[in-house]
């Protein structure tokens, strides 16, 4: 049997990564102290790396595909195809951000007063690469971890991940600039890109994974409704297209089904009752394809 063998990401990722594979519709099972992924789907196989070294086991086809972040793919300066963006994080779905960060009583406020410093990152040619483009010349070293300590204390300025910068704070720290925003891509070996079965399977995959991000923002909507209100409702009623519209046994009701914004549900759905919609009924959505 044909497998496809992909390299999902450990760590910070790893729940996320296994829940939005679930809504999506394929089971993730891993030992408590195994590396290796198996799924419902007999053609699927995976291993848990860290994000950082999955862009280089793609690009050399240990693996046909792979989801790491956009910083890790631009660090590791590989060649591989960039299926589409995954846009989830360890706390939410949106894009983390790469940042430049100084002590607050460094006087340090734009990237040009790091001119002839040390700063200290994970992500040495990202950071290189963003200095370059600022004209500024500056010695970039590697962190092995801990890196927010190391601002003011050990080296001048740090280049960090961060989701919500309350770490940073915390360590009274101040974000000069953002270098760059990135997110989950699904990544491809080019090789297997070439494969006509692998080629299917994966952008199977990416379509299911896709719809299941698109799912996690939405509701489904459902409701009756006399004939007379229809437009009043309609008016008001959000939908990705247009919504449904179905008749009832009852010639003066109709059936209307959509498809909203979960944040917009709570002031939607009073509105919809006090203009006559009756029987409503909001659920949860896995996939919007």
């Amino acid at each position: 049997m044909k497998k496809l063998k992909m390299a999902l990401p450990k760590g910070s990722l790893e729940e996320s990564t296994k829940t939005l594979f679930e809504r999506a519709g394929f089971k993730l099972y891993t030992g408590s102290r195994s590396y290796y992924v198996s799924t419902d789907d007999p053609e699927l196989e995976g291993v848990l790396l860290r994000a950082q070294e999955i862009p280089k086991y793609v690009e050399m086809g240990a693996f046909d595909i792979g989801i790491s972040g956009e910083d890790w793919i631009k660090e590791s300066r590989v060649k591989v195809h960039s299926m589409c963006d995954l846009v989830y994080s360890k706390q939410g779905f949106r894009p983390v951000k790469i940042v430049l960060a100084a002590s607050n009583s460094s006087g340090i406020k734009k990237a040009e007063d790091l001119q002839g410093k040390l700063i200290a990152t994970e992500l040495v040619n990202v950071t290189k690469d963003y200095l370059k483009k600022r004209k500024v010349t500056a010695k970039v070293e590697f962190s092995y971890g801990a890196t927010e300590i190391k601002a003011g204390n050990l080296v001048d300025a740090i280049v960090e991940i961060t989701e919500t910068g309350n770490t940073l704070i915390s360590h009274n720290l101040n974000i000069i600039d953002i270098v760059m925003e990135s997110v989950p891509k699904l990544i491809v070996n080019k090789k297997a890109w070439q494969d006509k079965w692998k080629k299917e399977k994966i952008e199977n995959l990416a379509l299911l994974l896709q719809g299941a991000l698109e799912a996690e923002g939405k509701a489904g909507l459902k409701m009756n409704i006399r004939k007379e209100d229809l437009d009043s409702i309609l008016k008001i009623l959000p939908a990705m297209k247009n919504p449904t519209i179905s008749s009832l046994a009852d010639e003066n009701w109709l059936a209307v089904e959509t498809i909203i914004d979960k944040l917009k549900a709570k002031t939607l759905i009073p509105k919809l009752k006090k203009l006559g919609a009756q029987g409503i009924v909001e659920y949860p959505l896995n996939k919007v394809i």
